[in-house]
């Protein structure tokens, strides 16, 4: 964790942080000298297969049919 990097309050530039961070750098933000946030890396995306759950979920056929009409008032009430 580098606490030791000063930039300007005034003038913040964030590309330069996220830089920093990118490359595997932890970079802490102070407020009046005491931490106040830290900024690190999201690490890598998670890749998402399609259908990977195919045949695990069941959707009934009267799934989009309307509701009766008790459990419609309980929305509208």
């Amino acid at each position: 964790m580098s606490a030791g990097k000063r930039r300007s309050p005034r003038r913040p530039c964030i590309q330069r942080l996220v830089d920093d961070v990118a490359s595997g750098e932890d970079v802490v933000i102070t407020r009046r000298g005491e931490p106040a946030a830290r900024l690190v890396s999201a690490g890598p995306g998670i890749s998402r297969r399609f259908g990977l759950d195919r045949g695990r979920l069941v959707v009934p056929e009267d799934f989009d049919a309307p509701l009766e009409s008790e459990v419609l008032d309980s929305f509208e009430a």
